[in-house]
């Protein structure tokens, strides 16, 4: 078996690419492209909006429980957002439709992986039309 690419669990072989436990074949495959899922905005967002909302009326109220649990919100806010990756994937295009087969968030790394596919596919092509 002939392994054109073999990193971190993904492997692209002359028949095929393994992924995430998944197998597709390359005569299967039309097209892959890579996405890039952007960070969740709203949820962070909201939970410091209304930590924020909550102590300013902890503090109008003088109630120091409400200005504690505002405070708390306001932290799991900023955390939520600094804890969450950008991630990009690998979808590849087959008769079913489209289908995410890898997903990361090193983006050198799933354009590797695009572009071995794409050669494998490239030296595929000449084979099934001779």
């Amino acid at each position: 078996m002939d392994n054109t690419f073999n990193e971190r669990g993904v492997m692209i072989t002359r028949n095929g690419l393994s992924a995430g436990g998944q197998i597709f074949s390359l005569r299967e495959i039309q097209n892959a492209r890579v996405e890039t899922i952007q960070k969740n905005r709203i949820l962070p967002l909201s939970l410091s909006l209304s930590g924020l909302a909550v102590a300013i009326g902890g503090g109008i109220s003088v109630s120091g429980a409400a200005m504690t649990i505002g405070v708390m919100l306001l932290v799991v806010g900023y955390l939520a957002w600094t804890t969450q990756d950008i991630k990009h994937r690998l979808m590849v295009r087959t008769q079913g439709g489209d289908r995410e087969a890898l997903i990361s968030p090193d983006l050198e790394f799933v354009k590797r992986v695009e572009q071995a596919l794409q050669n494998s596919r490239a030296s595929l092509t000449p084979t099934t039309a001779a």
